[in-house]
């Protein structure tokens, strides 16, 4: 349920209704714009007279909210949410570019590439330290040392870091890491995103291969609804019949995450088509298609790379990429 206040409430007059609300179990979340304030009412809202709070003076109108994903939802937060991440900004118009190897694979390689991508024009560095293989015969990433290398990037280029998660057991590794990332097969590993949510940190939560973006948004309400609301939706593909690409990249995401939700979307072009030569394509369009952010898989030898080399690009590819995405967003803006 949503209760919408009427222009010229008191911040007083606020206060006291949402007092009354919690005195009858209900959490509230706020959410003031310019000219309204929406309270997002949590709990068993049946014991709530719509009658009696529509009645209110300081009330404009009470809406019943059908859908499942309740603190995700933009009824229950008109604005965008900006996440701010190190000295880069995600949502309400910030754009991110996020780029770095799929995995951390020495000193040298990772300071590198993060060198590389920042002139190239990139705001946040990617890099994979535990890496979740289909087969449990590949390189399963430098774990905690590739953690290490990516905060000693950190500190020789000024990028805050993004990499994945992978068991509630290594949380306390992530103490230093800008935005915790959780992969698609995690998606919906509840009793992981309800410790994420116990965190203040950044939270890239990526699409499942075959979830639906109910299921997506119900994963990031599970973080929410801890406390976190810091959290970043990805699109990377999804699985279908076709087998030229990896996956299908599914851009009607972007705009139909931004239409049901207030949480800021990027998309992954490397792994929804498995192949550098249709990254940069797929990067244009979903820039077009309005996402708030693109994640970029870089090496500096892909040829060599231990891990989805065949998707990575170069990083003279990537600045070719990065201002053919820049010269879009000032068309689209």
């Amino acid at each position: 349920m949503i209760a919408i206040l009427k222009h010229g409430t008191t911040p007083e007059q606020t206060q006291h209704l949402v007092k009354w609300l919690e005195h009858l179990n209900i959490g509230v979340h706020i959410s003031e714009g310019e000219e309204v304030t929406v309270l997002g009412l949590i709990g068993d809202t049946s014991r709530i007279d719509m009658d009696l709070l529509s009645s209110l003076d300081i009330v404009e109108t009470v809406k019943r909210v059908s859908e499942p994903f309740k603190q995700v939802n933009r009824k229950f937060h008109p604005l965008d949410t900006v996440i701010e991440i190190g000295d880069a900004k995600i949502g309400g118009g910030h754009f991110a570019m996020i780029a770095g190897p799929c995995s951390v694979e020495s000193e040298e390689q990772i300071i590198g590439v993060a060198m590389a991508v920042k002139q190239a024009g990139a705001n946040i560095l990617r890099g994979g330290a535990f890496k979740p293989r289909t087969s449990p015969y590949a390189f399963q990433g430098m774990k905690d040392e590739g953690i290490k290398l990516l905060l000693k990037a950190k500190e020789a280029t000024g990028l805050p870091i993004v990499t994945e998660i992978m068991n509630i057991s290594t949380l306390d590794l992530f103490a230093d890491v800008d935005v915790i990332q959780v992969g698609a097969r995690n998606m919906q590993n509840f009793d992981l995103l309800k410790e994420l949510g116990k965190t203040n940190k950044p939270i890239l939560l990526k699409r499942g291969l075959a979830n639906t973006l109910q299921e997506l948004l119900m994963s990031a309400e599970y973080i929410l609804s801890e406390g976190n609301e810091n959290v970043i939706l990805c699109e990377r593909g999804i699985r279908t019949f076709e087998t030229v690409t990896r996956n299908t990249l599914d851009l009607s995401a972007v705009p139909a995450l931004h239409e049901l939700s207030h949480l800021p979307v990027v998309v992954d072009p490397s792994h929804a088509t498995g192949k550098a030569k249709l990254v940069p394509s797929m990067a244009f369009a979903a820039t077009a298609a309005g996402a708030d952010g693109i994640m970029v898989e870089v090496h500096n030898n892909p040829a060599c790379a231990l891990c989805d080399g065949a998707q990575s690009l170069t990083p003279e590819q990537f600045a070719a990429l990065h201002r053919k995405v820049m010269q879009i967003r000032e068309v689209i803006l």
